[in-house]
């Protein structure tokens, strides 16, 4: 259990369940820091979403959350409350639009908390928010606009700070050596995985024709696949079209994805938590939509090329193709995946 702090008025957020959201609502975060300084930041988040906080310069303490996803676990609940009681939070900030989540700052008697209506909210929040579901906004406006008054006006992400993570030299570095990766060759990552979705995966043919293209163009770049252990079957596959490539697929922890990702030249990846990262770390991104609305989640690098054919059936936002033929993805080609990467690695940085 973390030791309760005593004597200084903190603020709380309580992170989404998803590594993605949880990148996109670092502006947020920089908004309350930069209007309170002198209160520190906690965040509670999920034990698979918790490095990425970590990794964040506004966040003071993560608490990791004891509960399991999905349930509603109250006596677990009223305990966590119990012990965030003591650290003397002066406001809290829901992420999530669940009840289960709301209950915690209620029942740990924080006297302002603040969220979207979500489901069933009414007196566990005090400081209601509204959202237009027929005209979503996007994600980091969406999570920003907490920062202000209800139907306050929302910034558009062009007058937001960007989402930023930190990874030391030292760390990428050391996560490189580990994983068999040369720290002075360029690096291309592919992140082929998508937690939402079949539907929002770039066929495995194409990504390894796009390593293909890589190996013959490219001689000196190293290839590697990023993802959970879920993923791996997919990155095997590209593997076997592909050899050469690295699957480190379950192979690294968060952290050391966040470390690894930090050290790319380029990475080409699938609307997913890892793009959303790589754009938090201001890498070179081409980011591959189909099924979602690339204005809606996009990447903020410097460098970043975001490829959508924005067919007629798109944005559909479904798990799975829903007509069946995924001509949202499988119409975007290799080569126009190659044209934005290849430039990038004409003076890889």
């Amino acid at each position: 259990m973390t030791v309760p702090v005593t004597g200084v008025a903190r603020t709380l957020i309580i992170s989404p369940n998803w590594i993605g959201d949880a990148v996109m609502a670092q502006p947020l975060l920089k908004l309350l820091h930069d209007r309170h300084p002198e209160r520190p930041i906690d965040v509670v988040a999920p034990k698979w979403v918790a490095p990425v906080w970590r990794a964040m310069r506004e966040v003071d303490t993560v608490l990791e959350a004891p509960f399991r996803h999905g349930a509603l676990q109250l006596r677990e609940r009223r305990e966590f409350a119990r012990m965030l009681k003591q650290r003397g939070y002066a406001d809290a900030y829901v992420l999530p639009n669940t009840l289960k989540f709301a209950l915690i700052p209620w029942l740990a008697g924080i006297p302002k908390r603040v969220g979207y209506k979500g489901e069933m909210r009414y007196g566990l929040l005090n400081v209601i928010h509204h959202d237009n579901r027929a005209a979503p906004r996007p994600m980091v406006s969406f999570y920003a606009a907490l920062a202000d008054a209800p139907r306050a006006a929302v910034p558009p992400p062009s007058a937001l700070p960007r989402p930023s993570l930190g990874v030391s030299d030292e760390r990428r570095q050391e996560v490189m050596a580990r994983v068999g990766l040369e720290a002075a060759r360029p690096l291309v990552l592919f992140a082929p995985g998508a937690e939402f979705g079949s539907a929002k995966r770039w066929p495995t043919s194409h990504f390894a024709e796009l390593a293909k293209m890589l190996q013959a163009q490219r001689p000196g770049v190293q290839i590697a696949l990023m993802g959970s252990g879920k993923d791996r079957e997919v990155c095997e596959e590209i593997v076997g079209l592909a050899p050469g490539v690295l699957n480190l697929a379950g192979v690294t922890a968060l952290d050391e994805a966040v470390a690894l990702i930090a050290g790319a030249s380029v990475m080409v990846s699938n609307d997913s938590g890892l793009l959303h990262i790589a754009s938090a770390l201001n890498r070179p991104i081409v980011a591959i939509y189909g099924p979602t609305d690339p204005n809606h989640a996009p990447p903020f690098s410097d460098v970043a090329t975001s490829i959508y054919l924005a067919l007629e059936c798109a944005p559909c936002r479904q798990r799975e193709c829903p007509l069946g033929h995924h001509r949202c993805m499988r119409g975007i080609s290799a080569e126009m995946v190659w044209e934005p990467v290849g430039k990038v690695l004409v003076n890889p940085g």
